[in-house]
């Protein structure tokens, strides 16, 4: 077993959510992240760290970078390398967003007008391709060629996974499986590889290392699937982005899927004639959630979250029980209760 604090089981805390708690328990490490994020963003280009800083300080939640820490803690790693990993695992997942947003053409980000709204779409790309370089040059500091292989990786199966995702805009055919299969690649790879990169520093025996690697998988799944139920059920504020945004963009996310699946025939003309139209209104996205509410398609979509939440928990459960497996598990419930 890996070596973890000693530290008391907490007591639940009701006023403060899992993720505060997550941040106070590794405030100090955070920290120490924060600054190197903004020593790496500065560039004698004026664009780049203005562009770069209007996304990382946006008010998002490190939760990627905060679960690189809590592993790293529950590995019973002793150096200073998780602090670079937790900041690669940031400006990837940052690098992705600025790129997303541009082939999304989703107004916001986090609540905030999204990057290239402000600065254009050509400075978008450009300022996440430098925090691409960024992540790269921080990988190698590490001086793990595991590592560099595992965020590398990850990278490029990110970036399969939002092309394959561009191609089945409005793909009708498209079953459950395949979306799972997508969202795994956009979403869940950067969690799973987060989690992973700190047992290998740590030099845990693999069947611990993979434990962690299921942890981030099963919780990104999760993650992914509350976020397209958000879509149809939850507000701007909440979601940071605006309601409707997939289905506008033609996106055939869980809860579409569905609803398409338990849809009667003339709820399939519905469904095809929406997705074959160049735009969709507001009249489209509340008859669509009509159906979705008729089929319980948004609910069902929380429901399968849920199994992958019960998933990432059983896997953290080759760790010693400690406050850091305990917060860990507790994220996981975050993950859920914030559609509600």
């Amino acid at each position: 077993m890996a070596l973890t604090k000693t530290i008391m089981e907490p007591e639940p805390l009701v006023t403060t959510s899992a993720i505060e708690r997550l941040e106070s328990a590794f405030a100090n490490e955070l920290a120490q992240v924060n600054a190197l994020i903004v020593e790496r963003m500065q560039s004698p280009v004026g664009m780049i760290p203005d562009l770069a800083s209007h996304l990382v300080r946006a008010g998002g939640k490190r939760l990627r970078p905060l679960i690189t820490l809590a592993a790293a803690d529950l590995a019973g790693y002793k150096g200073d390398a998780h602090y670079k990993l937790a900041a690669t695992v940031e400006f990837i997942h940052s690098a992705t967003l600025l790129h997303d947003d541009i082939v999304d053409g989703s107004p916001l980000r986090r609540g905030k007008p999204a990057a290239n709204t402000v600065w254009g779409n050509s400075a978008s790309v450009l300022v996440g391709d430098f925090l691409f370089a960024r992540a790269f040059s921080l990988m190698v500091e590490t001086g793990s060629l595991r590592v560099l292989d595992i965020l590398a990786g990850a990278s490029s199966i990110i970036a399969e996974g939002e092309v394959r995702q561009l191609a089945a805009i409005a793909n009708l055919d498209m079953s459950e499986p395949e979306y799972m299969q997508i969202i795994e690649a956009k979403t869940a790879e950067l969690f799973a590889s987060a989690a992973r990169v700190s047992a290998v520093i740590a030099g845990l025996p693999q069947p611990q290392e993979l434990a962690l690697d299921r942890y981030g998988r099963e919780l990104g799944l999760a993650f992914q699937l509350v976020d397209d139920a958000l879509d149809y059920s939850g507000n701007a504020q909440k979601l940071g982005k605006a309601v409707g945004d997939d289905f506008r963009e033609g996106k055939i996310t869980m809860p579409v899927a569905k609803a398409m699946k338990a849809a009667s025939v003339d709820e399939q003309g519905f469904w095809t004639d929406v997705f074959s139209k160049p735009e969709r209104n507001k009249a489209d996205l509340d008859k669509a959630m009509t159906l979705m509410t008729r089929h319980r398609a948004v609910q069902a979509t929380l429901d399968q979250a849920k199994t992958h939440i019960t998933s990432a928990k059983a896997a953290l459960q080759v760790f010693a029980p400690c406050k850091t497996r305990t917060l860990l598990c507790d994220v996981c419930d975050f993950v859920v209760e914030r559609s509600f």
